[in-house]
């Protein structure tokens, strides 16, 4: 089980210095909650996790120290607290280290030691790894639910349009709930009501003509892991009926068969119709609806995170070459333009055919933006497909070279800072002059 993803715990009231301190927990990738006093940070820490916290001890309500003695006089587990403390105050800080905290820095303070400090603690824990969803705020925030999801068996839907990586996210969650368990899928909207109701149940020998044996259903196979039902939408009333049954009972009757048989699974299901309106036009059961949808994932549209389509693509491309005993080719800085500012209306699925067409028809190590598109002129979301002057089109090359050393990286930046021969800090000022803290936080 992949343990939750680590917050830190910023209680500062300088405006300055904790937007300053914000800005870079953002640019290194930790989740952090920031508190203006001692008293809202006080009742956080009482009642969330926090991997770390880092306290001024100057506060306008109480003081750090204070808070730290208040907590410890609750005999509270607390996790590792780094104090801001300035001159004045360095015998305060000492004090605090001999009853318990982990450290102190002393104003004015060099972030990149801090962020040293950080990573020594919790740094083993923060990495999303190289199985991330992506690498917009969007699919960061998807993929910190399916952690908190993982320790349970509720029913999750997932919606959104087709080709956004529904079954993706599905076989996300159901490697964190443990991938030595079956993962079954099943596409409701591709069989009959007769086929699915004997994919889902199974059937005894001689339920029907062509029953020469006794099989298993879906249901049945994925006892213990999780069942798949992908365009759950489409399901005929009738079996919606059955279904809901099965949910209820926590088990299954084969076609042709007496017997209960008892079934523990995950449910996941997946659609890209809008059920509720499916529920109110009667074509989709209102009971089965609230069973299935105990938590809803809605996975947005690829052109609502572009931040995403440059690794989405470069990964796709590796896997299409490992299919095909071939190197993976590159992308030409045309290519990677056209790329992110294409709107994608058939989502990844429209990207994967793009790239694989393109790898068939490429005969050298990169893709051109005349191979990429079948067209000679794709519709853009509105940017103009070349850069106004050459100093933007550098800047641009030299963006996309920086996200991709930094997806390479799982986006650790000391890691990627090596590779590129350049200090922690030089790579954090081009990130912030080219803008790319903004693709790690969505913007925000």
């Amino acid at each position: 089980m992949p343990p939750p993803l680590p917050k830190i715990c910023l209680i500062e009231d300088d405006e300055i210095m904790g937007e300053s301190l914000a800005d870079r927990l953002s640019l290194e990738g930790f989740s952090f909650d920031w508190y203006r006093n001692g008293n809202d940070a006080c009742i956080a820490l009482r009642t969330q996790n926090y991997a770390l916290v880092i306290s001024d001890i100057r506060l306008p309500d109480i003081t750090g120290d204070a808070l730290f003695e208040q907590l410890l006089s609750e005999h509270r587990c607390l996790p590792p607290f780094i104090f801001i403390t300035g001159h004045g105050d360095i015998d305060t800080a000492v004090r605090l280290l001999k009853t318990g905290a982990h450290d102190y820095i002393t104003k004015p303070f060099d972030l990149d030691a801090l962020i040293d400090k950080i990573n020594a603690l919790i740094a083993p824990s923060n990495s999303l790894g190289p199985a991330a969803l992506g690498h917009s705020h969007a699919m960061r925030q998807i993929e910190a639910m399916l952690h908190r999801l993982a320790t349970s068996d509720a029913s999750v839907l997932i919606t959104g349009e087709s080709g956004v990586g529904k079954e993706r996210v599905a076989q996300a969650l159901h490697q964190m709930a443990g991938a030595a368990k079956p993962f079954i899928a099943v596409n409701c909207g591709a069989l009959t009501e007769s086929l699915l109701e004997a994919e889902l149940f199974g059937y005894e020998k001689g339920a029907f003509t062509g029953a020469i044996r006794t099989k298993k259903g879906v249901f049945e196979q994925a006892s213990g892991g999780t069942l798949f039902l992908d365009e759950i939408g489409d399901m005929p009333l009738a079996m919606q009926v059955k279904l809901l049954r099965a949910l209820q009972e926590r088990s299954i009757v084969r076609v042709g068969g007496e017997t209960s048989i008892p079934v523990r699974i995950r449910l996941i299901c997946a659609t890209h119709q809008l059920l509720q309106e499916r529920v109110n036009s009667g074509a989709f059961r209102e009971d089965l609806y609230y069973r299935i949808n105990v938590v809803e994932l809605r996975i947005p549209p690829l052109r609502e995170r572009p931040e995403d389509i440059l690794p989405l693509a470069r990964s796709l491309l590796s896997e299409i070459a490992l299919a095909n005993g071939k190197s993976p080719p590159g992308l030409t800085p045309a290519a990677e333009h056209a790329l992110k500012n294409y709107r994608w209306p058939g989502n990844i699925r429209e990207l994967k055919n793009a790239l694989e067409r393109a790898s068939l028809m490429n005969d050298f190590h990169f893709i051109s933006h005349d191979i990429l598109f079948d067209r000679p002129a794709p519709m853009l979301t509105g940017q103009q497909d070349v850069a106004s002057s050459l100093r933007d089109y550098l800047n641009e090359c030299e963006r996309d070279f920086i996200v991709r050393a930094l997806d390479s990286h799982q986006f650790q930046i000391q890691a990627c800072a090596d590779s590129l021969g350049i200090s922690r800090k030089n790579l954090w000022e081009k990130m912030r002059k080219l803008g790319i803290d903004k693709s790690l936080d969505g913007g925000n």
